[in-house]
């Protein structure tokens, strides 16, 4: 297997507008995220992935971008960019940016020309197309709820948008919009940057003709463009001119797929991407889509997860997250409030020690947790609000069912401020926060945990620094024990002349202890609890090393 950087690295993932605010106006910003640079040194951070920076009319929160190549007024200046990137290398820290380019916002000059006629030149930058019968092109669903189609009073025509309407999706099938995404990666590439997250990659190929799509509960259509047509060539294009002349690497994010799909986009002789996140164990807790609940069952998460080991090991290479921007906090979700610290060490351990490049959300590292909003008015994503109005208007929910959901998967359970100390607002911003502050705070924050030798922050720098130390844990094979029980976690890691066990229990009680091996004769590498007896105490998890 070919050894890398990226491989080997530790990505720490900033949501800019809630990490650090430095000028007191409520918004985190880049000087703020600079003032915080040693703190990610010392957690052990070798990358940063920095969601969307750029300038956006912010309907999307910076996912619907209006200026590539300029960095939003609220986070700062190109100075103040430069200056991050330079500190973040010299801490021996990389920087990928995050790359949306399925769309853009309607406020993009390249969509206020294409919108002015139909025979202007940047017409077919965007897919328009118009109505049947005095009805939409198609019955395509949007991911944010609605038709995936917007009238233009100006032209008479539709516009495509998967996502907000004010999102619409650029035709990759015009070269000239690929040329285009060529500049921005070799504008930011140049600056320094080492890589990127591809936002929602695998579905910028739409089949030809649009096609209708067959009903589904959610997102119909989607047969005709996740995983489209033409999205290798376009990807291996990417990687010809430009990608494959760095040493950067590539994390596209990909929607409804298998691992021998994926293993189409990260094969290394593909020349494609570098890896892919995938949402399969996203649906341990739901059907099919997040708003549709059930409950968790720790034997449905070991099963996604395995598969993907299985799927993927020594033939392409996994993404290990359980958090980030639009997912909810994963201790209420995978773990227990009760056993909070527990659980947090317990679920990082289980997860970063499989084979993949460990992804850590702002705020996992000292437990975060939802943002228990009861208010509709608290809410800012788009996502949640168009939910709330499909679900209470169509699908006919109550706004009390409504709200107790959103409070469970919301996106803004994971936006809410960073809890640096027990200063108001966390010591995120004296001035009010764009999104309200978590109410606990004042007990979990960076501050304590520092101060506790046994926090969730210190297990994290000791996890991290155990990754760094043992190649095992990066490289090592992986063979899954007791796939069936639904109380306990067995794995094995295999490299050279070293075999690595993880055993943790999943439940809020105590459980016997199972290994296939004499855990007496190995090393105890790490422990979530001071004990080591065959008794496995709520969400204990222990990692043993053995010579062979």
């Amino acid at each position: 297997m070919k050894k890398t950087w990226y491989k080997e690295g530790i990505v720490y993932q900033i949501y800019p507008r809630s990490f650090k605010d430095s000028n007191n106006d409520g918004i985190g910003d880049l000087r703020g995220i600079i003032e915080k640079l040693d703190y990610l040194k010392d957690l052990g951070i070798s990358i940063v992935w920095l969601s969307p920076i750029y300038e956006s009319p912010l309907d999307d929160n910076g996912y619907d971008i209006s200026d590539y190549y300029k960095i939003l007024d609220e986070y700062g200046t190109m100075d103040d960019f430069k200056e991050l990137l330079e500190g973040l290398h010299n801490r021996g820290i990389a920087l990928i940016m995050d790359l949306v380019v399925n769309h853009t916002s309607d406020e993009h000059p390249w969509f206020i020309e294409s919108r002015k006629s139909k025979e202007n030149p940047y017409r077919d930058y965007y897919i328009w197309r118009e109505g049947k019968d005095d009805k939409k092109p198609n019955k395509w669903g949007s991911f944010f709820g609605g038709s995936a189609w917007e009238l233009d009073e100006a032209t008479g025509e539709y516009y495509l948008h998967l996502f907000s309407k004010k999102q619409p999706d650029l035709n990759w099938d015009n070269p000239k919009v690929r040329e285009e995404v060529k500049k921005i990666l070799t504008f930011w590439l140049d600056l320094g940057v080492d890589g990127f997250r591809c936002d929602v990659i695998n579905i910028i190929s739409k089949a030809e003709g649009l096609p209708e799509g067959k009903w589904k509960p959610a997102i119909r259509g989607s047969e005709h463009y996740v995983n489209g047509p033409k999205v290798h060539e376009y990807l291996h294009e990417l990687y010809l001119d430009v990608l494959g002349k760095y040493n950067c690497f590539t994390v596209g994010e990909s929607v409804f797929i298998t691992p021998e799909i994926s293993l189409d986009y990260t094969a290394e002789w593909r020349e494609e991407l570098s890896m892919l996140f995938q949402f399969d164990h996203m649906n341990s807790d739901c059907y099919f889509v997040k708003w549709f609940a059930r409950k968790f069952k720790p034997v449905r998460l070991k099963k996604a997860m395995t598969k993907w080991q299985y799927g993927v090991n020594g033939k392409g290479w996994n993404t290990l997250y359980f958090e980030n921007h639009d997912q909810p906090r994963s201790i209420p979700r995978f773990g227990s409030l009760k056993y909070r610290e527990e659980s947090g060490k317990m679920l990082a351990t289980y997860l970063y020690f499989q084979q993949g490049t460990p992804f850590i959300y702002q705020g996992q590292e000292i437990g975060m947790t939802n943002a228990n909003f009861t208010n509709l008015s608290q809410y800012r994503d788009i996502e949640s609000l168009n939910i709330y109005r499909i679900a209470t208007k169509k699908l006919l929910w109550s706004k009390h069912k409504t709200l107790k959901r959103l409070a469970r998967v919301s996106r803004d359970n994971a936006r809410t401020p960073m809890q640096w100390n027990d200063d108001v607002n966390g010591g995120f911003s004296e001035a009010t926060p764009w999104i309200e502050t978590n109410s606990n705070y004042s007990t979990i924050n960076v501050k304590n945990d520092l101060k506790n030798k046994n926090s969730i922050l210190k297990y994290y720098q000791k996890l991290i620094a155990l990754r760094k130390k043992y190649e095992i844990i990066v490289y090592g094979d992986f063979i899954e024990h007791y796939s069936n029980d639904r109380k306990i976690v067995c794995y094995e890691r295999n490299y050279e002349d070293q075999k690595l066990v993880l055993v943790a229990n999943f439940t809020k009680r105590d459980v016997f202890q199972k290994s296939p091996y004499d855990l007496t004769k190995a090393k105890l590498l790490l422990n979530n609890y001071d004990d080591d007896d065959r008794v496995l105490k709520p969400y204990q998890v222990k990692v043993y090393l053995f010579k062979k």
